[in-house]
């Protein structure tokens, strides 16, 4: 077996997803194997409610790719989104001396003060720079400019402190080393979005089962970013409405359910089988289905900021499970007027795979193919040359070990990249100890001007004054 793979894993509603891919010369990506869990049970909304049985999902998945694989997995790349994310904008400005020339370290400085800023149980956990104002002037690079105020506009995507808590705890516990998170979100848009629809403007909306997440994308720079807690598992509960299990709503909606259906088109005549004994009209289920389809729909269009409205020419791309509904471009285009739809069944990048999750081309596993292709480390560890339920230690690096010399925040800001608890704690220290220094600084700074002030004092001075004139007089006197 490949000695050399990339390890990814998803959080999803539904499920949980490891996949393992070996990157090859031509810059393809051949898929090894692919593990999944049922999520239902520990994940609600994209997020962790139940620890244990989220450590046991993931330590099921690492079980089975290592047999796969028959070697040990050192540490994986994960991917951080659903409920509570959420992007907010923020501006920091810095006055300047007369003619001032602007150098990194004063960028730096913007972008370090943004990255401070506190919010009540919120995380920041991502900086994506939106341009900088010099003076009266909005550049995206300001080094080299000359100016007298210089003002950085940042978005700052945020999530609940105590979901990132629960997510880096269920790896610590289940002793599965993070080489790298992601958002999961950003990771998904550089995998199906053309340079050509980031930088023109677009809205990629990614359907999950039970959100639906909405990013916007304006001259290359991600805009807005935001999760709705609506997905394709409330058309599923909508379904079931009518005195059935989920499970057969689910079937219904996936043999019969549409997004949009002309009203002509409709027969009124039309009975469609719930089971042996009963029947509902056609059309009943049609607008049972289109009424929470139409809600999805506004409440992501309602995410679009108003300047940007105007300025979607790379259109709308629909991606995930949600995404793969009969006529869906067509209910997008009816509530949201914009012509130029387009599904991402699948990434951009060439994936080898025979397995049925990779075949699909569903848009189910864009997202952890995204993530695939963003990890650039080694995640194999040593041979399995023992039963793998022998108890014997694994060889794993802990998640501190991989971060022992975490990035500056400013080294990734606007990647996606998200720092794990131990990066963060890290920095967090690094950061303390450079402030107790700069303060202790100040204060013998400080000490140093009172007693520069004091010798120079008008007493202090006719003091000395005096002694020198007395020991004058004695002199002379001898």
């Amino acid at each position: 077996m490949a000695k050399e793979f990339i390890i990814a894993i998803e959080l999803g509603s539904s499920k949980i997803i490891g996949i393992a891919g070996k990157k090859n010369s031509d810059g393809s990506i051949s898929i090894l194997a692919v593990a999944q869990e049922d999520a239902s049970a520990c994940i609600r909304k994209g997020v962790i409610y139940n620890i244990e049985k989220t450590v046991l999902c993931l330590s099921n998945i690492i079980k089975r790719l290592e047999t796969s694989l028959k070697t040990k997995i050192a540490h994986v790349y994960v991917g951080v989104g659903g409920r509570s994310i959420r992007s907010i904008k923020n501006v920091i400005a810095k006055d300047l001396p007369v003619n001032t020339i602007v150098d990194q370290n004063m960028v730096n400085e913007l972008m370090d003060a943004n990255r401070s800023m506190s919010y009540p149980e919120q995380e920041i956990l991502d900086a994506a720079t939106q341009e900088y104002k010099v003076d009266n002037q909005f550049q995206l690079d300001p080094v080299g400019i000359q100016c007298n105020r210089l003002e950085g506009n940042f978005l700052n995507i945020l999530w609940r402190k105590v979901y990132y808590r629960n997510l880096n705890l269920c790896f610590n516990k289940a002793n599965i080393a993070i080489a790298e998170m992601y958002l999961a979100p950003l990771a998904l848009a550089d995998s199906i979005l053309t340079e050509t629809e980031k930088r023109s403007g677009c809205m990629m909306v990614d359907i999950g089962a039970d959100t639906t997440t909405v990013s916007v994308y304006y001259k290359n720079i991600l805009r807005h970013l935001a999760v709705i807690p609506l997905g394709s598992s409330n058309i599923t509960k909508d379904i079931s409405s009518l005195q059935m299990d989920e499970s057969e709503a689910e079937k219904m909606k996936l043999k019969y359910a549409s997004a949009y259906t002309e009203n002509n088109d409709i027969d009124n005549s039309l009975m469609l089988s719930i089971d042996a004994e009963r029947q509902i009209e056609s059309r009943k289920f049609i607008e049972i289905v289109e009424a929470r389809m139409e809600e999805i729909i506004e409440n992501a269009w309602f995410q679009v900021p108003g300047e940007y409205v105007d300025k979607l020419l790379g259109g709308i791309i629909l991606t995930g499970g949600g995404s793969m509904m009969p006529n869906i471009h067509k209910a997008f285009r009816t509530h949201t007027h914009i012509e130029k739809i387009r599904i991402a069944r699948f990434v951009n990048q060439t994936i080898n795979g025979k397995q049925p999750e990779i075949t699909a081309h569903d848009g189910r596993m864009n997202t952890i193919l995204g993530l695939l292709e963003k990890g650039d480390m080694n995640c194999a560890g040593g041979d399995i040359t023992s039963d793998l339920f022998s108890g014997e230690e694994k060889t794993n690096y802990t998640t501190a070990d991989l971060h022992k010399n975490p990035r500056s925040l400013n080294e990734t800001s606007g990647r996606g990249v998200v720092q794990t608890e131990a990066e963060k704690q890290k920095a967090e220290e690094d950061a303390r100890k450079k402030k107790e220094q700069a303060e202790e600084e100040a204060r013998q700074k400080e000490e140093e001007e009172k007693r520069q002030k004091k010798e120079n004092s008008l007493f202090n001075r006719s003091m000395r004054s005096m002694k020198h004139y007395f020991k004058k007089i004695i002199s002379e006197d001898e």
